[in-house]
This record gives C-alpha cells, sequence and structure tokens, in this order.
C-alpha cells in the first residue's frame, strides 16, 4: 500500500526541496541595501497620515467584488449541468433549479439590502 503513494511522496519531496533551493538562492543573490525612505510603511510616495487602523473606509467595492464571485461561481456550474443537462434528466433539472433558486433569493437579499448600490 505505501509503494502506491512513491510517486506523491517524491513530488512532494521535490516540490519542498525545490522551494527551499530557490528561497535560499534568491536569499544569497538580493541586493542588501536598505535606507530610510525604503523602510517605510508605504512606497507609493503618498506620505502617510495618522494611524492606519484610525481610518474609516468603505467596503462597497468589496461587497460589490464578493457578489460578482458568487455569481461566477453560479456561471461555473451552469456550463457543464447544460452540457449534460440530457443525461441527468428531469432530476438533474430539478436539482439545479432548486439552485438557481437559492442564488436567486440570495440576489433578491443583496438587493434590498441595498449592497448593489454604488455611493460614492
Amino acid at each position: 500500500m505505501p509503494i502506491d503513494f512513491l510517486p506523491v511522496f517524491l513530488m512532494v519531496a521535490v516540490i519542498v526541496a525545490l522551494s527551499g533551493f530557490i528561497l535560499t538562492l534568491s536569499w544569497l543573490v538580493r541586493p542588501d541595501n536598505p535606507y530610510p525612505e525604503k523602510n517605510r510603511p508605504y512606497e507609493c510616495g503618498v506620505d502617510h497620515v495618522g494611524e492606519a487602523s484610525a481610518g474609516l473606509f468603505k467596503v462597497q467595492y468589496f461587497v460589490i467584488a464578493i457578489l460578482f464571485v458568487v455569481f461566477d461561481v453560479e456561471t461555473m456550474f451552469l456550463f457543464p449541468w447544460a452540457v449534460v443537462l440530457s443525461d441527468m434528466g428531469l432530476f438533474g433539472y430539478i436539482e439545479m433549479f432548486v439552485f438557481i433558486m437559492l442564488l436567486l433569493v440570495g440576489f433578491i437579499y443583496a438587493w434590498v439590502k441595498g449592497a448593489l448600490e454604488w455611493e460614492s
């Protein structure tokens, strides 16, 4: 039984060894020239004002992004389902209908809560 997993163990060993080699090599050849400007918290050229935890920011962009991911995953499930629909029969159709209805309920909830409203 353990001999069946030998290729997996070898692959893991090769990956660990290669990762260690690459990290060690990059540590050896990297330039080491820290200077005060480089060690600042932000390297974007804009001076930071105040503490990072003190500022409030809107999360609307992130809510929209999460909703996009949810409905993108729905689309990812719809394409294979459409390909094998004739093989699955009525059960597959009902199953996907229930799935789409659950996602529709989530979409309606997000819409009612105002998650899709973009306020500047």
